[in-house]
């Protein structure tokens, strides 16, 4: 591929250090012997602990001081007319773009860098006409609709840390403080609440968008723009510009009580998520606030059930997200071996339970991470910041880790929970493994790119059925083994599986499927006919272009099938 780009063209797109990191990172590879280079990215594979440890855990925390300080001169000099005036500035960008020659005109996108992202792919901005959106505001509290107006450079940190002191939460809030509200809402998202909120997109009223021709528009569900208001989720930025939302909130109590219950045999285990997240009636019983299992082997899990709730003395509590206490898989592990038992944690703490350890993935990165010498003297330092990672990440090094590692989310039919247990197991040889209970919808026909549920997977009486996330992260066991693995076969089965009962696959994630395989994944039909009516064709990047993986999967995938 051409990496070359002149200097009009470079100042015509607006891309500035983006760009020139990038092509300095490729200027480099390209300059080193073929040789040196493997021994470089072999040297950087063997000795990640070391570079983790000494090197991008404190420049990590030099980047978040530095992202804190630049959120706090905002705040500071935050003015009631910046929304609209960078909304303004926005739609003249694109307005501009509008004006320029037809040979000129490249795809829009934002001009946020890709390493500042949570996807695991490289999005080939460097190719594209950027637009800044400097939009990183919580506008609007109204407490009569329980709703939050917020810009979508928000993160999940400065929510959580906005509504929950005034007795609110997000519906659905997931487990990582740099992911932004917006890519959320362009993208999708779920938590330990979703088998009552559903998915993340199921929680916003209105989207507030700058579209193809710069028209600003708010898409609601009863308005003239409910056909955009139905695509924009799992758009990824291929429909429009999103300039801000809004969002339902839920009341709250200061703790969860949490019950973890060790649980020995896959039917039982299985069977108990469904019967806790109501899969099989609609009963009029209460169920738990929130729902989550994690399963260490085939035939081992902890189910963690857990409700809202005020300080109770008899009970323990464990703020489970300070720098010194265990990684919370490990502390929930603890459990196979104590029996049953009840804590009180912080609400807060809960939402972010996963962040230090980025779920299981720092494990692989640091084994000793978890030790507690470690978490007492250098715990504050955690996560690794995942943008920091992806800045550090030339292409080669891209190349080369996307063979041993795998890092996807998965929304299957919670009825199936045993094959997709059976299947991971099988493919990626990887525990733990995570599971969420979710409600998807049936919105009817022609309701976004979610394909409806089939039939047989509805809860009775409702229109909805019971779904979960399947999450696979880390280094797959064959890999570990250093045993020959086909990272593509092995997805592509998964991608199999998941099409066969109706299921999706996150998009953050790296994808494995050709478009027509992603065609019968996903329902394209109104999305096909909003791009053509709001003129995002031929001015944004078709929603599969955006989320195809950078590299050529399959060539990779020949090449591991040789070696």
């Amino acid at each position: 591929m051409d990496w070359e780009i002149d200097s009009k063209a470079s100042n015509r797109l607006g891309t500035g250090l983006t760009i020139q990191k990038y092509l300095v990172w490729i200027s480099i590879e390209k300059m080193l012997p073929d040789s040196l280079k493997s021994w470089l990215i072999q040297w950087l594979e063997d000795h990640r602990e070391f570079v983790v440890a000494v090197f991008c855990l404190p420049a990590s925390l030099l980047f978040t001081v530095l992202m804190r300080f630049k959120a706090y001169v905002r705040w500071l000099t935050s003015d009631p007319q910046r929304h609209d005036s960078n909304v303004r500035e926005i739609q003249q960008r694109v307005q501009q773009w509008n004006k320029l020659p037809p040979e000129d005109r490249r795809l829009l996108c934002t001009s946020r860098p890709n390493w500042l992202s949570l996807s695991t792919t490289f999005f080939q901005k460097h190719l594209h006409h950027q637009v800044p959106i400097p939009l990183y505001d919580i506008l609007e509290l109204n407490e009569a609709d329980m709703t939050v107006r917020v810009e979508p450079m928000v993160t999940i940190g400065d929510i959580t840390e906005y509504l929950i002191p005034r007795g609110y939460s997000l519906a659905v809030t997931i487990e990582l403080t740099d992911a932004t509200l917006g890519g959320l809402a362009f993208g999708t998202g779920m938590s330990t609440h979703s088998h009552k909120a559903g998915l993340y997109h199921e929680t916003i009223t209105s989207y507030e968008v700058v579209l193809a021709d710069g028209s600003l528009v708010k898409a609601t569900a009863d308005n003239e723009y409910v056909d955009l208001f139905k695509t924009l989720p799992w758009c990824h930025g291929s429909l429009g510009f999103l300039v801000a939302m809004t969002i339902k909130i839920v009341k709250i109590k200061p703790y969860i009580k949490i019950k973890y219950i060790p649980v020995r045999g896959q039917k039982k285990y299985c069977d108990m998520l469904r019967e806790f997240s109501g899969t099989y009636e609609k009963v009029p019983k209460e169920f738990p606030d929130y729902i989550e299992g994690t399963i260490y082997s085939k035939d081992e899990a902890v189910i963690m059930v857990g409700d809202y709730a005020d300080y109770d003395p008899n009970i323990p509590v464990n703020s489970c997200s300070k720098w010194h206490k265990p990684w919370f898989y490990k502390h929930v592990e603890t459990f196979l071996e104590k029996g049953e038992s009840e804590e009180l944690i912080p609400l807060r703490d809960y939402l972010l339970r996963h962040n230090r350890a980025i779920f299981w993935v720092v494990e692989d990165m640091l084994s000793f991470g978890n030790k507690t010498i470690f978490r007492y003297l250098f715990g504050w330092l955690l996560p690794p910041k995942p943008a920091f990672l992806k800045w550090t990440t030339t292409p080669g090094i891209r190349a080369y880790t996307f063979t041993k590692q795998v890092f996807q989310d998965i929304v299957l039919p919670i009825k199936e929970l045993e094959r997709q247990i059976e299947i991971a197991s099988i493919l990626f040889e990887k525990f733990p493994l995570l599971v969420y209970p979710c409600k998807i919808i049936d919105h009817g026909p022609s309701s976004g790119q979610l394909k409806r549920p089939d039939s047989k997977y509805l809860v009775p009486g409702t229109n909805y059925a019971m779904y979960n996330d399947l999450g696979v992260y880390g280094v797959p066991g064959k890999v570990k083994d250093k045993k020959p693995y086909n990272p593509v076969a092995a997805m592509r089965k998964m991608e199999d599986f998941t099409r066969e009962v109706g299921g999706y696959s996150f998009l953050y994630a790296d994808i494995f499927m050709t478009r027509e395989e992603f065609e019968v994944m996903f329902d394209l039909s109104l999305y096909e006919e909003v791009r053509k009516k709001y003129k995002a064709d031929g001015a944004f990047p078709h929603l599969y272009d955006k989320v195809k993986p950078e590299l050529d999967v399959f060539a990779i995938g020949e090449e591991n099938a040789i070696a």
